[in-house]
């Protein structure tokens, strides 16, 4: 048999035994996609999802299904985002093919200082940064929310938050079929909740958490969500600001009625690329979500995966290894531009690619620590001190934060991602008024070469400053081709995020998988620190693992992660929607 037919059968082999591991031993199923014909919403959650829709059938656009979804996401998820937290959004107009990106993430108070978590000799204090009130940012769903809708909405603004103020109100059953995005899941949150009176009561009782089946009822929050239906700026500078500021106050945050009064959301301008016929955008700095993503997508560049097979040892291997090169360039590199000069069009051009391509081994993985960012024309290199410990260490893998898509009838679209950070974010709740309060002052860098809680390293270009902005991995993504919409999709997950959509961007686009199975089959990861290869328990084949190791890699398996979902428009014009089945979100379509 020819060497070109061998190779070919060994990829078809390769890959029938990976989904075979997958689907057999794992037992985890492959979602079938849900087809519509005129518009859709997916979301993490069922509750969700169908609050963006009912806006749909009422004559909204996607502007009004995004907006209804995410105060919904608000009240059934808020382990995992909501109006005490932040986030960034990308809305296209298919009429004329222009996206716009909007942030509204967290920015740090203006009392925030750069050593702000170090004790006297120099040192991280131990989750100073991640429980408490000291590790809430200045959140900014609500004001993003209503700048989207002010300009781009059709519905009335009350309309939109009557399906979160009825689930707030009278409450929601918790999933009978809890998933490890569920909000009973928190062990390892429940005693940081316990220990603030406001979150204590609304979410657990006789010092748990309420279980699947019962329902959940948040009155304080739907008086919040009522008053923002009046009033949005009331979170900024009316009641609801001064229950905020109060309850910092007498709890050591740092956050003011200036903080909040001052917080505006930003547009900026999305960043793009090429990839093969497609032209791909995703949100730029402070999230480094698109940069990364297109920078992966051009260090691979013209590399036939698809000749190679689906997870063959040569396309794992070249992913893995790009992601290491681009994770290295994120710590030396990525911060707020309003702060730092972010060397975006050095990163994302051609010929930076080809050299990092360049450096690739095919045959071995170059360890993490020989993996360092090029000296980019007139900007400072800052040597980040490796710990070579952080090899070994076990990172929290986070869950949180959420996403969600919508397409509507005249196919314009919305991909938002947005968080409270951690589970429950900081584990307070400002008192009266159910909001939890996210802990993003951990995505920025306490210290150089110091880790945050998803094992993300940084320097100068994150430090902390007032009114900064911290350094984000959330990819809002949406993909044309000729003009026309392909594909909306993003994921929660922390550091993982953006090899996530990576990876299901290269299943539809490169092995032309449908979205449920682009979203549904294993994944892989690497964040060049902790050096190592993340994979899914059974997710990859004997031969396959041991090809890997042989290179080089080192490979940890871990439970599956993420909970990508994603809208691709098909040949036949119709809508294609699915939710990851590792988590419990669906899509809905009409």
């Amino acid at each position: 048999m020819p060497i070109l037919a061998q190779t070919k059968q060994l990829a078809f082999t390769i890959f029938s035994l990976s989904l075979l591991c997958y689907t057999e031993v794992a037992s985890a199923s492959i979602t079938l996609p849900l087809r519509s014909k005129k518009a859709m919403v997916v979301s993490a959650h069922p509750l969700a999802s169908e609050a963006g829709l009912l806006m749909l059938r009422q004559g909204g656009n996607a502007v009004d299904a995004a907006v209804a979804t995410t105060f919904a996401i608000s009240v059934v998820e808020p382990f995992s985002a909501g109006i005490g937290g932040g986030g960034f959004l990308l809305l296209r107009n298919e009429k004329t093919g222009e996206i716009k990106a909007l942030d509204f993430r967290e920015r740090a108070p203006l009392k925030a200082t750069k050593n702000m978590y170090l004790d006297a000799d120099g040192k991280v204090r131990p989750n100073a940064s991640v429980n408490g009130y000291l590790a809430v940012a200045t959140p900014g769903t609500v004001a993003g929310m209503y700048e989207v809708h002010r300009r781009y909405g059709k519905l009335p603004w009350k309309e939109v938050l009557k399906p979160a103020i009825a689930l707030a109100e009278d409450g929601f059953t918790l999933s009978h079929q809890p998933t490890w995005r569920s909000a009973s899941v928190y062990t390892n949150r429940l005693q940081v909740i316990l220990n603030n009176p406001a979150a204590r009561t609304i979410f657990t009782r006789n010092g748990e958490f309420y279980q699947p089946g019962e329902r959940l009822i948040q009155r304080d929050l739907a008086r919040t969500l009522t008053t923002i239906a009046q009033n949005p700026q009331s979170f900024y500078t009316g009641d609801i600001a001064r229950a905020i500021a109060n309850d910092m106050a007498k709890n050591g945050g740092l956050i003011t009625l200036a903080d909040l009064k001052a917080y505006k959301p930003i547009w900026r301008t999305p960043v793009c690329g090429k990839f093969r016929q497609f032209q791909v955008c995703s949100m730029p700095p402070p999230s480094s979500g698109g940069v990364l993503l297109l920078q992966m997508l051009n260090i691979i560049g013209d590399a036939d995966l698809k000749s190679w097979g689906w997870h063959h040892p040569n396309a794992l291997h070249l992913m893995t290894e790009t992601m290491k090169i681009t994770y290295g360039d994120r710590a030396q590199y990525l911060g707020d531009p309003d702060f730092v000069k972010v060397p975006v069009q050095a990163l994302l051009s051609d010929n930076y690619a080809r050299q990092r391509r360049s450096e690739i081994n095919p045959d071995k993985a170059i360890p993490a620590t020989q993996i360092k960012p090029i000296l980019l024309k007139n900007l400072p290199q800052v040597q980040i001190p490796l710990n070579r410990k952080l090899q070994l260490a076990t990172r929290y893998e986070s869950p949180e934060t959420s996403h969600l898509n919508v397409v509507d009838t005249e196919r314009n679209a919305v991909s938002l991602t947005f968080t409270v950070n951690h589970g429950y974010g900081a584990g307070v709740v400002a008192s009266g008024t159910g909001i939890v309060l996210n802990n993003e002052m951990d995505d920025f860098v306490a210290a150089p070469g110091i880790p945050n809680a998803f094992g993300l390293l940084g320097n100068e270009a994150n430090a902390i400053a007032p009114r900064k902005t911290p350094l984000s991995s959330m990819t809002p993504t949406m993909i044309s081709e000729n003009g026309r919409l392909r594909m909306v999709v993003g994921a929660p997950g922390g550091s993982t995020i953006i090899t996530q959509v990576l990876q299901v961007v290269l299943n539809v686009l490169e092995y032309n998988m449908d979205v449920g199975a682009a979203i549904s089959v294993p994944r892989i990861h690497h964040q060049w620190f902790p050096d190592e290869l993340r994979v899914e328990t059974w997710g990859l084949d004997a031969m396959t693992l041991q090809e890997l190791r042989r290179r080089g890699h080192n490979i940890r398996e871990s439970q599956p992660w993420g909970n990508v979902n994603a809208i691709a428009v098909t040949v036949d014009n119709h809508l294609e929607g699915a939710a990851d089945p590792r988590g419990e979100g669906s899509p809905r379509g009409f």
